[in-house]
């Protein structure tokens, strides 16, 4: 149950880091032109789907235990590539 609570915590704080840097992302957005802002707006939207996904997958495993549980965390650990990759891809075009 110790890995379980320390995985819990790691992503936890994983999360918050990726939130503010998305935040940071969009408070970006004020310096594009407005086609720019629309396009870039999109993906901010579309990151913080994916962080609300993530987070309930986190609520799901603080419910989860034994097979449910690795279950659970197969599937978390693919949302947090995703939303990982995601994030490294807007703000490689939020440099532009």
């Amino acid at each position: 149950m110790e890995l379980h609570k320390e995985y819990r915590e790691k992503m936890g704080a994983q999360l918050k880091e990726w939130s503010a840097q998305v935040n940071l992302l969009e408070a970006k957005i004020d310096s594009f032109t407005a086609d720019m802002k629309i396009m870039r707006a999109e993906e901010i939207q579309a990151l913080r789907a994916k962080q609300h996904a993530a987070g309930d997958k986190m609520k799901e495993l603080g419910k989860s235990t034994g097979d449910a549980w690795e279950q659970v965390r197969v599937t978390a650990d693919k949302m947090w590539d995703d939303l990982k990759t995601g994030l490294s891809d807007a703000q490689s075009k939020f440099k532009q």
